[in-house]
């Protein structure tokens, strides 16, 4: 049976002590196992939010736009609507 194998990479940074120490409080405090493993979960969570929100924004934006070119360019009506029209003029003007 095959085991799939996770592709490794690396991200190194450099900061200030003082934040390093800052985040290390947080790691502890938060019951992380150590800092790397506060800092992967937390950045994670934070780019999942950014990225659900950004594309819920981008999908309403589109949504928008769908929704007003339909209201300033509306399509002719078809045999259907004019004859469901005509029908709802006959019956009002009884």
């Amino acid at each position: 049976m095959g085991t799939s194998r996770q592709v490794k990479a690396r991200f190194d940074t450099r900061l200030p002590l003082e934040q390093k120490q800052l985040f290390e409080r947080a790691a502890i405090l938060g019951g992380y196992r150590n800092l790397t493993d506060f800092i992967i979960v937390t950045v994670q969570s934070k780019a999942k939010e950014i990225i659900e929100e950004k594309e819920r924004i981008i999908a309403s934006q589109k949504d928008k736009e769908i929704f007003f070119d339909s209201l300033l360019n509306p399509p002719k009506p078809n045999n259907d609507l004019r004859s469901a029209r005509e029908e709802y003029d006959k019956l009002i003007s009884r």
